[in-house]
């Protein structure tokens, strides 16, 4: 029994018995997260995903950029540009678009993100940043959705 006992000691891979080193860490992870979601996006010209993570590395929401629930994709512009703003998808200066950081949020799976943060592939524009802030406590001390970037900087509110 005993030498029963070593042999399912023996290494499987090699002389070795370590864990491997070259795993990703937790940023890292989510970040690719972020990078993998912003793929299911439609959009030509910008595919931005966002995972947000709460303090014991547990994904609580992703999001991506896309059309808003219930507008089809097929019928509305993508261009950037066009003689007819119109056939944009900035109509009226307003992106029919919802970005990712909406999106993560929106779908969150929590009822709130508070100490969590959110890993986004592009810096939020401004309303964005404000939903972000928002999405924390209402105290200016409190605990607040942590934004980090690509260069896995923080920004916390």
């Amino acid at each position: 029994m005993a030498e029963h006992e070593e042999q399912r000691a023996a290494p499987l891979n090699g002389d070795t018995t370590r864990k491997r080193e070259d795993y990703l860490e937790w940023p890292e992870y989510f970040m690719a997260v972020a990078f993998l979601s912003a793929q299911r996006s439609k959009d030509p010209s910008s595919q931005v995903g966002a995972c947000i993570v709460n303090q014991e590395n547990k994904i609580v929401g992703i999001g991506y950029n896309g059309m808003p629930n219930g507008c089809d994709d097929d019928l509305l512009p993508w261009s950037r540009s066009a003689d007819d703003r119109l056939n944009t998808k900035y109509p009226y200066g307003i992106n029919k678009v919802c970005h990712a950081e909406l999106n993560a949020i929106m779908n969150k799976n929590s009822a709130d993100v508070k100490g969590c943060s959110m890993y986004v592939a592009l810096f939020p524009c401004n309303e964005c940043a404000k939903l972000i802030i928002q999405s924390g406590s209402s105290s200016p001390r409190g605990l607040r959705l942590s934004l980090i970037l690509i260069p896995l900087t923080t920004l916390e509110c």
